[in-house]
């Protein structure tokens, strides 16, 4: 696994521009609330860090992973949303769904950020097990979210 390789929180943040005015848009599944909402924080504290208002940051959530296209459209469209960032898990199971909701959710995340000009990160942990996903909500592997925020900030950079 690439995350084994690399903690979720260590970033190269050299490039990064003035977010103070910036606004954010984030979209969280509720689908494991206790990783997804761990994974929320670690997006918002980064943002926070790195200079975004707390009145900037606008936190929505939308009912499973496959829902965070959408709810990030609906973001995106806002014209005074700079950059979207999508937190979710999708955790492997007996079928195949998985494969479907991960691919959906890549091709629809792509499709918005390009139809809106805008930033839309993927913070989506697509793991074998609970004990990954955990791992990668704060846990050995860092904060996807961490990571996701980041994303956001160095594409504003861009």
């Amino acid at each position: 696994m690439a995350t084994a390789l690399k903690n979720l929180n260590e970033y190269s943040n050299e490039r990064f521009t003035d977010i103070s005015e910036k606004k954010f848009g984030i979209v969280v599944a509720e689908w494991h609330t206790e990783i997804t909402d761990a994974l929320s924080n670690g997006a918002i504290e980064t943002l926070l860090k790195h200079g975004a208002q707390k009145e900037n940051i606008y936190r929505n959530t939308v009912p499973g992973s496959f829902e965070l296209t959408l709810g990030a459209q609906f973001l995106a469209q806002q014209e005074e949303i700079d950059a979207v960032i999508c937190i979710g898990v999708v955790i492997k199971g007996d079928t195949k769904h998985d494969d479907y909701i991960n691919h959906a959710v890549a091709q629809g995340l792509t499709t918005v950020s390009l139809k809106y000009n805008k930033p839309v990160s993927f913070g989506l942990v697509t793991t074998n097990n609970l004990e990954q996903a955990l791992d990668r909500a704060g846990g050995k592997h860092g904060n996807k979210g961490v990571e996701a925020a980041a994303a956001v900030i160095h594409m504003l950079s861009f």
